[in-house]
């Protein structure tokens, strides 16, 4: 039987290329880390005729802000109605082990690319480092720079909180906008697409944890087993539709590749030679229980 991880590489590189080729060739994409886009300021071109292309669709705000949760969802799902093999439990152990060493392993390649490296994450460095400067736009739509450390940190801002940032004060902010806060936001620069960098991982990840339970005997997959298998099927084309959309409609081409890259990258940390189990993989089903059967 091929294998699943190769299917799904093959798969998510096409959707990705083909709906990149597409954005350039209609000039469908608008570049994230514009003013005007970055701030919230202007809509996608495109929102009204592409319901996809609006931030506030259900696949960006249900699923791909929670990609890493839903994942984690699928995973526990899968683990928890695996069938286990009688005759070794030192075998059973090395295969939970495994499972869970590459869910670790990928979930701290999402820490440290999103969240947290030794400060800012990883992506947010590469956009720190290109060039991008911390900004709030203000009532009157002026954009005004702030320092770096309040994006890095999420800190809200007001002229009430941050007095010394709006001296002297931009017009609109404080007359008839006392109680007026934002939040900073990074700008210019390369933002690394951190959607197509997640949906990347999930679904190489996804993949690794279905392939095992392909070789279960026909007959023999538990009931249970068989639906988290089938909510995992949904999910993983849920994150295939979320990713065409985004190749579709945002972030510029190379944005999209660097974030498909560092996704490959984080799943390649999951297949590194210690989370591997150097035994066979079989899930559930005994050989000698087979032979009674």
């Amino acid at each position: 039987m091929p294998d699943l991880r190769r299917i799904t590489f093959v798969s998510l590189s096409c959707v990705l290329l083909f709906g990149t080729i597409y954005s350039v060739a209609y000039n469908t994409y608008i570049d994230t880390s514009d003013p005007s886009v970055a701030l919230g300021r202007a809509p996608h071109p495109l929102a009204e005729s592409s319901y996809f292309a609006r931030k506030n669709n259900v696949l960006n705000t249900l699923f791909i802000k929670k990609a890493w949760g839903w994942t984690t969802a699928a995973f526990v799902a899968l683990l928890l109605t695996a069938p286990t093999p009688r005759p070794s439990s030192r075998r059973a152990a090395m295969t939970l082990r495994e499972r869970l060493g590459k869910w670790a392993a990928a979930t701290g390649v999402w820490l440290l690319f999103v969240v947290w490296f030794f400060g800012p994450g990883v992506m947010e460095r590469v956009l720190s480092l290109s060039g991008a400067e911390c900004v709030v736009r203000v009532p009157s739509g002026e954009v005004l720079a702030v320092p770096t450390e309040l994006c890095a940190s999420r800190t809200i801002v007001s002229p009430a909180t941050h007095p010394e940032l709006f001296i002297p004060s931009p017009r609109g902010i404080l007359e008839g906008n006392s109680d007026w806060r934002t939040l900073p936001r990074m700008m210019r620069g390369h933002d690394v697409s951190g959607h197509v960098f997640l949906v990347t991982m999930s679904l190489l990840f996804l993949a690794d944890m279905v392939r095992p339970s392909l070789n279960i005997p026909k007959g023999k997959l538990p009931t249970a087993h068989f639906y988290a298998l089938l909510g995992t099927g949904v999910l993983m084309l849920i994150w295939m539709l979320a990713l065409f959309t985004t190749s579709l409609y945002f972030h510029t081409p190379f944005e999209k590749l660097t974030g498909y890259l560092a996704g490959l990258v984080g799943f390649l940390v999951t297949q590194l030679p210690p989370l591997q189990d150097p035994l066979p993989e079989v899930l559930a089903v005994d050989s000698e229980e087979l032979k009674h059967d």
